[in-house]
């Protein structure tokens, strides 16, 4: 993993992307995506592959606010943590 390759992207008829990686499971990571794509399988009444079951399950989770800005903390609770001077009240 250290060459610093982008891999090629490519345009799907559905206005989607596809990027092809090669990524290391544990094979309990690989029986849970075998789960899913059956699972995915008997919902749909086709066959399901496990690139299918891991797209699927990426697009079921909500994507983190990476550029969401961390909540305010109320006036209060900011002086709180302040640490406390000493000879001071």
């Amino acid at each position: 993993m250290n060459d610093r390759v982008t891999p090629p992207m490519h345009a799907t008829p559905d206005g989607e992307a596809e990027i092809s990686l090669v990524i290391r499971l544990p094979w309990e990571d690989v029986a849970r995506l075998g789960q899913e794509a059956g699972r995915l399988a008997a919902q749909m009444q086709r066959p399901v592959t496990l690139d299918e079951a891991v797209s699927s399950r990426l697009r079921s989770r909500p994507a983190p606010a990476a550029h969401a800005k961390p909540a305010e903390q109320p006036a209060a609770a900011a002086v709180s943590a302040l640490p406390r001077l000493s000879g001071t009240a």
